[in-house]
């Protein structure tokens, strides 16, 4: 089991160092393999419809997630505090690039809770039409994470456990089908025809964008920094190792599409999934593919809420929002933060216009790995006194690599979506005098 069974100390209101790392890998697989997964294969069929160009593109993702893991570790090692990439910026670059990154991080993940369990209630609704409106099952998913998380840090991860197991099992049993009853090669040539004229290499950048959008959550250890048993030492490990599992699952989940559909017919497909199933289930594809839907994302709900709480506790802590939020119960929970996030999510389901703010947030989220990856290299001059437990290996190349792919990554959005770049910098822009009001509030200016 990954959830010690000492006391926790919740109770002194500190988190309680609890968990392993089987946690870690869960909570990664959990956020990581999402909703991305089920679309991003037909975006990037759509630039590379021919085989291996395809299957090289989400080996290049999971590369670039590995060398992101590999700099993360340095920085999370350094400063283990829970609180995700929030605590990593505000220590390297300080602190209004901390309350920047951590108000949009924490926003994205309300969202994206918001995002799934919609997903979650549509596919309920579709197999049980009693169930009334997708909201309502939506509302009920947060409720139910909610209540469970507020237990105690323990329920908490055995079920964010419990959840990523179920997915795995739900993962392996559809690409089982798709392996025994497609009846093609996955690396059968197929006629290559695509509306994007010009080179591979100007095909392969946008097709690489959707696929490092599916490999997104892979830092979601980084979260729980302050929260391991056995310390830092785990952090390493866990990133690393859940990318390396993200980008076989990934790349096994490729190979299943294609033994059932090829690249063409894959192409633009808004839900590979939908394709692959009906595909091979005929009629009663439906059915199975929102009871796989449903399964699937349980975990991503579960794993969403628990990381959007530490950002938020993490803040707090740090008198970047309202002091109240630092409070942790007898079970090791940060319990304000918790039903904050949550309200959120929920008023973000009740909305529902939340897909605009996850777009407009896609730009921060983007720019939170380079300001991220940048504090290491602003920490290695200033901070040269800090221990490390882990250095990252090939830092300043490997490193400036991501840096680098991370910057031109952002520029590609930016120039890919006006409209959310423009709201990415009203948001930016907006957080000024929020970040001014917090630093008034916390030196007593205003009672």
């Amino acid at each position: 089991m990954s959830v010690s069974s000492s006391t926790t100390d919740g109770a002194r209101g500190r988190l309680a160092a609890a968990l392993g790392i089987g946690f870690a890998v869960a909570v990664t697989i959990g956020h990581a393999v999402g909703p991305g997964i089920l679309r991003a294969p037909g975006i990037a069929a759509d630039y590379l419809p021919s085989f291996w160009p395809f299957m090289l593109v989400w080996v290049a993702g999971g590369l670039y997630a590995l060398l992101g893991a590999n700099a993360i570790a340095e920085l999370a090692t350094m400063t283990p505090r829970s609180g995700g990439h929030y605590a990593l910026v505000r220590r390297g670059l300080g602190e209004f690039p901390g309350f920047v990154t951590g108000w949009s991080e924490w926003l994205a993940l309300c969202g994206s809770t918001a995002l799934v369990a919609i997903l979650i209630g549509e596919s309920a609704v579709a197999i049980f039409p009693d169930a009334r409106a997708s909201g309502v099952v939506a509302l009920a998913v947060v409720a139910l994470f909610t209540i469970v998380q507020w237990t105690g840090l323990r329920p908490g991860a055995a079920t964010q456990i419990a959840a990523t197991l179920l997915k795995i099992a739900a993962l392996l049993a559809f690409v089982a089908a798709c392996l025994w009853l497609g009846s093609r090669s996955p690396a059968a040539p197929t006629v290559v025809s695509t509306d994007h004229e010009g080179s591979l290499l100007l095909a392969f950048i946008p097709a690489l964008q959707a696929v490092i959008y599916a490999y997104g959550g892979w830092s979601a250890t980084i979260y729980f920094s302050e929260e391991f048993r056995d310390g830092p030492a785990v952090i390493p490990r866990a990133l690393i190792l859940s990318t390396l599992l993200i980008t076989a699952i990934f790349l096994l989940i490729n190979l299943a599409f294609l033994a059932v559909v090829s690249l063409p017919t894959l192409a633009r497909t808004p839900h590979a999934a939908a394709v692959v199933a009906v595909r091979l289930f005929g009629p009663a594809a439906s059915t199975i593919l929102h009871g796989f839907v449903a399964v699937f994302l349980l975990s991503a709900v579960s794993a969403t809420i628990l990381m959007a709480t530490r950002v938020l506790y993490s803040m707090s802590s740090d008198s970047l929002f309202w002091r109240g939020a630092r409070e942790v119960n007898g079970g090791g929970t940060p319990d304000v933060a918790l039903l904050i996030s949550s309200i959120v999510s929920a008023a973000f389901v009740i909305a529902g216009s939340f897909e605009s703010v996850i777009a407009t947030l896609a730009v921060f989220v983007v720019a939170i790995h380079a300001l991220s990856f940048l504090s290491l290299f602003v920490l290695r001059r200033t901070g040269r006194d800090i221990p490390r437990p882990w250095r990252a290996w090939g830092h300043p190349w490997t490193t400036g690599f991501v840096l680098a792919a991370s910057l031109a990554f952002l520029g590609g959005v930016l120039v890919a979506d006006v409209r959310s770049a423009i709201s990415a910098g009203a948001v930016l822009v907006a957080s000024v005098p929020l970040y001014l009001l917090m630093r008034r509030l916390r030196t007593g200016y205003v009672r």
